[in-house]
């Protein structure tokens, strides 16, 4: 058995990929609309336009596995905050640990000294993924449904020490 994650390469998306980012974002969060009984969600309803704009003004990373698109993921910085957000991985590919290896590469591009995402109060399995990875619930805001949005953040680089491009630990 090889490690597929050996063999996934990690590369930043441009606004040329908004087509193919789009399509593994819906086929990615079809599972989260089930959980939620909703289809209406962002990720779900954004149009290809709308992706071709986050592309082309925020950052963002895919993984590809014998170039197709595996998993994405974008991310905005301020000086101090790195905001994760459209963590989405091909469902046939989902716990190959492809996100995991996404999250840590946007948090190793970043010079900001943490962290935050979040994720639906229902998406157990996302929960568990980003406290695997060091994150913790930081606040948790009710939606009206019965649900909360849940915010996670870590810490990644402390003051005064910027990110050193291409280390790993």
């Amino acid at each position: 058995m090889t490690d597929t994650n050996e063999q996934v390469e990690i590369a930043p998306l441009s606004a040329a990929d908004a087509g193919e980012v789009m399509t593994l974002q819906r086929a990615a969060f079809v599972s989260e609309a089930q959980i939620y009984g909703s289809a209406d969600m962002p990720p779900l309803t954004q149009t290809l336009a709308e992706v071709e704009a986050e592309l082309r003004s925020g950052s963002g990373l895919g993984a590809r596995l014998d170039g197709r698109l595996v998993g994405a993921i974008r991310f905005a910085e301020d000086e101090r905050m790195l905001l994760i957000g459209r963590i989405a991985i091909a469902p046939d590919m989902q716990g190959e640990g492809i996100g995991r290896t996404l999250l840590s590469a946007a948090e190793e591009s970043s010079s900001a000294e943490e962290a935050e995402l979040f994720t639906g109060s229902l998406s157990e399995a996302n929960i568990r993924l980003y406290e695997a990875c060091g994150y913790v619930e930081s606040a948790r805001i009710p939606q009206g449904d019965g649900t909360d949005q849940v915010f996670l953040r870590k810490p990644l680089h402390p003051v005064g020490e910027p990110s050193e491009p291409g280390a790993s630990g």
